[in-house]
């Protein structure tokens, strides 16, 4: 029974390492994410300073996995090059080892009044970054608390004989031991939860310091192989060079520590007579020497990567871009014709998903195909493809029509990408809720309703030509439509509530969802006129700044 009680303990203040190790990471990433997710995209233009944006980021979110996961995505999207990629895991595991390095001082005392600052930070409006901040302040205090239970535990260690067993067969099987770190933060998605519970076994003598130092090179195995079993999913295998390459540099580190241990841990008493401490200085000195092993390597390394896992060319991707020519881009207006065309594919994969809404609704018993959402997923990964080509377009060598051109290139793929949001978001499930809820439309609405939609697909094919020809009156023509569906709108709305005097529960949810389906293809409508009319009615300054009427006097 004491065993057990001793083991329910460990497992207790374990998880409470974990959940404030979480609390830091979650509360810096609320406070913070979105800039430090910019940050770390415009760092990724070259290796040293993607190494330091690495190492920033990951001291601030505690968790190599978070980076790791973050910058596998760009990799995966094409945003980012392997070899600068590969620069930010260098940092980011490096920086992992920035809060075990403060950890290891005895900092215990703060724990009480990280706590009461975390919490009273905590306690601000939600919305407000101190809010974020009190996370991850209590987080960090957490860790500190938790620290300590696990040294109040490790006290009377000596005491219990089948935990003594299990220390000393870990101690005496290295490779046991780096088995059970690599499970262990594999399990905990954090390396610092593994190494931070290294160092305290190590710190009460519980384990010897090779075998602690061979949990230490387990740990950071574990913590690569989140991003790589996230990146096996992907069916292009260029989506898996990133993690694939994080793991086999961490494994070369392996197969150099591993037969040094004795002399390493002879170093590291040498350099620390503390022996959680020395865990410490060990686990920053692992990471710097790969840091310093990998960095200048990395060109030949992310081409060797290129060729195991070359990349699938798939005509059939959708979100695969097909004319965004990089050879083209030294001639802007060769580059800005080729993102138009690739514009016009957003209009077809946006017409894709409004057909496939048309056929839910003609059939209420029929499902959404579950292409629709691939489709939208395409939309986003191929509006972002645009820009990213856009982006890098030499502007000094555009004129004036060349800039013009491409804000209208960049409005075009912006508003049909948040046209496919609403349809994905609204329509879609709105279309939907006659077969869930059993209520179909009656054939009226139904025919209505239709009617509607295939005015938006209609005012859709228009704009589509609008990006090509620019012809002004069909941009008056498209720009008006707005209107119509404002009209509409509002008188469906007055019919709406004329009927739910009179009608039964059902008319009136069959009236309600009417009206719902008419203002999601009002707000598409709204991004298709947004997206092709606005901007040459701009140009030739038939556009009204403000559709507010001017008050006696404001002429002046």
């Amino acid at each position: 029974m004491p065993v057990l009680l001793s083991l329910i303990s460990l497992g207790g203040a374990v998880a409470l390492l974990l959940w404030g190790t979480r609390m830091v990471q979650t509360g810096v990433q609320r406070a913070f994410g979105a800039r430090l997710r910019g940050a770390l995209a415009r760092a990724l233009g070259h290796r040293l300073q993607a190494f330091l944006a690495g190492l920033g980021v990951t001291a601030l979110l505690q968790s190599s996995t978070a980076t790791g996961l973050m910058v596998t995505a760009f990799a995966a999207e094409g945003l980012v090059g392997l070899m600068p990629a590969l620069s930010v895991m260098l940092g980011a595991n490096l920086g992992t080892t920035l809060i075990v390095q403060l950890l290891s001082f005895d900092v215990t005392a703060l724990s009480p009044a990280l706590i009461l600052t975390g919490f009273l930070l905590f306690r601000r409006n939600a919305a407000s970054l101190a809010h974020d901040l009190g996370r991850a302040v209590i987080g960090l205090g957490l860790m500190l608390l938790a620290l300590h239970q696990l040294l109040l535990l490790f006290a009377p260690v000596e005491s219990a004989p089948a935990l003594r067993l299990l220390f000393r067969l870990v101690g005496e099987m290295p490779g046991l031991a780096l088995l059970l770190a690599a499970v262990l933060a594999w399990a905990l998605h954090s390396s610092v939860a593994a190494v931070l519970l290294v160092m305290s076994l190590a710190g009460h003598g519980v384990l010897p310091l090779p075998a602690a130092l061979a949990m230490v090179v387990g740990a950071n195995l574990g913590s690569a192989l989140n991003p790589l079993l996230e990146g096996m999913g992907r069916a292009d295998p260029a989506g898996r060079r990133l993690p694939l390459g994080n793991l086999l540099n961490r494994l070369l580190g392996l197969a150099l520590a591993m037969p040094l241990l004795a002399p390493l841990a002879g170093l590291v008493a040498w350099a620390s007579p503390d022996p959680g401490r020395g865990v410490a200085l060990f686990h920053t000195g692992f990471n710097l020497a790969l840091a310093l092993l990998f960095l200048p390597l990395l060109g030949p390394y992310a081409r060797l990567l290129q060729r195991l896992l070359p990349a699938r060319d798939d005509p059939a991707d959708p979100s695969r871009p097909r004319y965004l020519n990089g050879a083209a881009q030294e001639l802007p207006a060769v580059a800005l014709a080729a993102a138009g065309r690739e514009a016009l594919r957003l209009a077809d994969l946006l017409e894709e998903m409004l057909r496939g809404a048309r056929a839910v609704l003609a059939r209420p018993e029929a499902r959404i195909p579950p292409d629709l959402a691939a489709r939208e997923a395409a939309i986003d990964r191929l509006n972002t493809a645009i820009k990213a080509y856009l982006a890098q377009l030499d502007t000094e060598a555009m004129d004036a029509e060349d800039h013009r051109r491409l804000q209208a290139v960049l409005l075009f793929a912006t508003h049909l990408e948040q046209a496919a949001d609403v349809v994905q978001r609204g329509l879609l499930p709105h279309a939907a809720r006659p077969r869930k809820r059993g209520l179909p439309l009656p054939a009226p609405a139904q025919a209505e309703v239709l009617g509607w939609l295939d005015r938006v697909l209609g005012n859709l094919r228009v704009a589509g030509a609008l990006l090509m020809t620019e012809d002004p009156r069909a941009a008056r023509m498209l720009a008006e439509e707005k209107a119509v569906f404002r009209d509409m709108e509002a008188a469906a709305t007055g019919a709406h509530f004329s009927r739910l005097r009179d009608a039964s529960r059902v008319e009136g949810e069959a009236s309600a969802l009417q009206l719902d389906l008419l203002r999601d293809l009002k707000l598409v409508n709204s991004h298709v006129v947004a997206a092709a009319a606005y901007p040459l009615l701009e140009r030739d300054g038939a556009l009204l700044s403000s559709r507010v009427a001017l008050v006696a006097g404001d002429e002046s």
